[in-house]
């Protein structure tokens, strides 16, 4: 399969040494590195107080870029001076690097933080998928309480995600990276057009940026809430489907337009199930009613009630052949559960479970040539996509044009191997664990299967953007699967160098839908 993959990630942030001291700070191992810098583990030199610190490197940005940082980290200690709070991290001082011997890092910015023991990006990364993270409701009820406490003193996190949630060694939950919170003027504030399309609200792509910014206002927290809630009590499944965080983002999108419906996890306890809902009401106005005082009240009362666990869904084994049966893919998405691809950088791929029961009765023909024991998993993986078009007919077509459902097809010349026919390195940009085994593997027919899926829905949610002909959409992917969304969009339809194996998969897919 050709296509376009993902751009990978830019040169890597300087570091200093281990022992290296900032005024009254010495660094020790680095904790993590992002796209504006690092954070390192510290300690205070005269009483040895455990803290982490950040350090911003200016002297490679241009003066626009250096302008936002200044903001950012403005925003952030001037935010971090006025909040007095258990649940949010502290700023406790900025200070500016003195490294002569080391000119990229010479004035650089640092801000020294209460220190972490993980954040709960790494608590999910550290959790099976479709089980809650450990101690998930007391992380919730810490998020909330923070967020509420932010609200009442009149100001919007902005970018409310796992990996702005820090978990401190004693049990403390803090909200973290406050470059982008704003202080409300009336009902709303500007902030800079930033934040992490995972959980950005969908009237954010709808709305003019101004001259002064962006429009926030509490209500994007509260839809940023509930997505985290999502994934904090699935084991990191994103609410909305997608291999990509811009495809998810797409998918709230359609979701808000009243285009595709909300698929929880099947999963997910029924108060759950409802307070996530309500905090992913499609539109600003309806999210309007429910404040994170709310949220955190709801919450403290779940969590004195009785113990509550995810709820157990059907599993039966099934046997591939080529493949153990643990290798597999089941779905708990059948019925109105969902997920995405987030076990990956971005984390959310859907609950995979160990089979299901006849799940392809009345999708894929009884008599039809797709083998048996393939038809669970290629129906389980068109559940991960909310989109009509993606059915499990069509992945069988897919599937059957390109490999004959071989699952050790393969064309070398063209890179391209396994049952859905994947080019190793655009695989790795999309690739999903559709097995459960740990492991992302394009010779795997369930991952290869599960991973199609959500390349698929993105190809699909791409041509409906771009206005192509609705009536089209199935040659259209089967197209764009063979070519690619960006030749496929340039063309407004089938290149013709494609069309005899466009017209493959349309026959399929008419035998399959009989």
């Amino acid at each position: 399969m050709n296509a376009h993959s993902a751009e990978q990630g830019a040169h890597e942030t300087p570091r200093l040494p281990a022992g290296f001291r900032i005024d009254g700070w010495e660094l020790d191992a680095v904790i993590g590195s992002g796209g504006w810098g690092t954070v390192y583990r510290a300690r205070g030199i005269a009483d040895g107080t455990p803290a982490a610190v950040k350090v911003l490197p200016t002297g490679a940005l241009g003066p626009g870029q250096r302008a936002a940082l200044g903001e950012l980290v403005a925003r952030e200690v001037r935010f971090s001076a006025e909040a007095d709070h258990p649940n949010l991290v502290r700023t406790r001082a900025v200070c500016t690097v003195d490294a002569p011997e080391l000119p990229a890092l010479d004035g650089a910015i640092a801000l020294v933080m209460d220190r972490a023991e993980a954040s709960l990006r790494e608590r999910l990364d550290a959790t099976a998928t479709g089980r809650e993270v450990p101690d998930a409701e007391r992380i919730l009820r810490g998020v909330a309480a923070g967020l509420a406490h932010m609200h009442d003193a009149g100001w919007v996190h902005g970018d409310l995600k796992p990996a702005n949630v820090l978990l401190g060694p004693d049990g403390e939950v803090w909200l973290a990276d406050f470059g982008l919170a704003t202080e409300l003027d009336g009902t709303h504030a500007h902030m800079p057009p930033l934040g992490t399309l995972d959980h950005l609200p969908p009237e954010w792509w709808s709305q003019r940026t101004g001259a002064d910014g962006a429009v926030v206002r509490p209500t994007a927290d509260i839809w940023a809430f509930g997505v985290l809630a999502h994934q904090v009590l699935t084991g990191g499944l994103h609410p909305f489907p997608g291999a990509t965080a811009r495809a998810r983002s797409l998918a709230a999108q359609a979701y808000a337009r009243g285009t595709a419906p909300l698929r929880l996890d099947a999963g997910l306890d029924e108060e759950w199930r409802r307070l996530i809902g309500e905090c992913l009401a499609p539109d600003h106005e309806t999210r309007l009613r429910h404040t994170a005082a709310g949220l955190l009240s709801r919450i403290e009362k779940l969590s004195a009630g009785p113990s509550r666990r995810r709820r157990l869904l059907p599993i039966a084994a099934v046997a591939l052949a080529g493949v153990t049966a643990a290798a597999v893919a089941a779905t708990a998405l059948l019925g109105d559960g969902d997920g995405d691809r987030e076990k990956d950088p971005e984390r959310g791929t859907p609950a995979v479970v160990a089979g299901a029961v006849s799940p392809a009765a009345g999708e894929i023909p009884a008599d039809s040539d797709v083998p048996g024991a393939l038809r669970p998993v290629i129906v389980a993986a068109a559940k991960r996509c909310t989109d009509a078009e993606v059915t499990p007919a069509l992945l069988a077509a897919l599937i059957k044009a390109e490999s004959g459902f071989d699952a050790n097809a393969s064309r070398p010349a063209a890179e391209e191997y396994g049952i859905a026919m994947w080019t190793p390195s655009v695989f790795r940009a999309w690739a999903v664990d559709g097995d459960g085994d740990g492991d992302k593997d394009y010779l795997s027919p369930p991952d290869a299967i599960h991973t199609m899926s959500l390349y698929v829905c993105w190809l699909d949610q791409r041509f409906k953007q771009a206005k192509l002909p609705t009536k089209d959409l199935p040659a259209l992917i089967a197209a764009g699967y063979r070519t690619s969304d960006r030749t496929v969009i340039e063309e407004r339809g089938v290149p013709e160098r494609v069309r005899p194996h466009v017209d493959e998969v349309l026959r399929h897919l008419a035998a399959y839908e009989r």
